[in-house]
């Protein structure tokens, strides 16, 4: 799936990823590709990115919004 992370600094993460980990405010949830269409609200935490190539991101954040659409997109933006 094609990810994206952006904060109020710029992109934090973009690439081709396996899965990526955050936690919501219904708890921890794991996006793999091809994942359903979903849209939710994250908690403070890390978020954790694999990519396609093995590299593994994390990302610690104070909020956001998380996006999964019918193309295999997903768009995270974070605080």
């Amino acid at each position: 799936m094609r990810c994206k992370v952006l904060s109020l600094h710029g992109v934090e993460f973009e690439g081709d990823t396996k899965s990526l980990g955050a936690k919501s405010v219904s708890g921890e949830i794991t996006v793999l590709d091809h994942h359903h269409p979903i849209m939710t609200v994250l908690v403070r935490g890390t978020v954790t990115a694999e990519g396609t190539s093995g590299i593994r991101k994390e990302i610690e954040i104070e909020s956001g919004f998380l996006e999964m659409d019918d193309q295999n997109n997903l768009t995270v933006l974070i605080n």
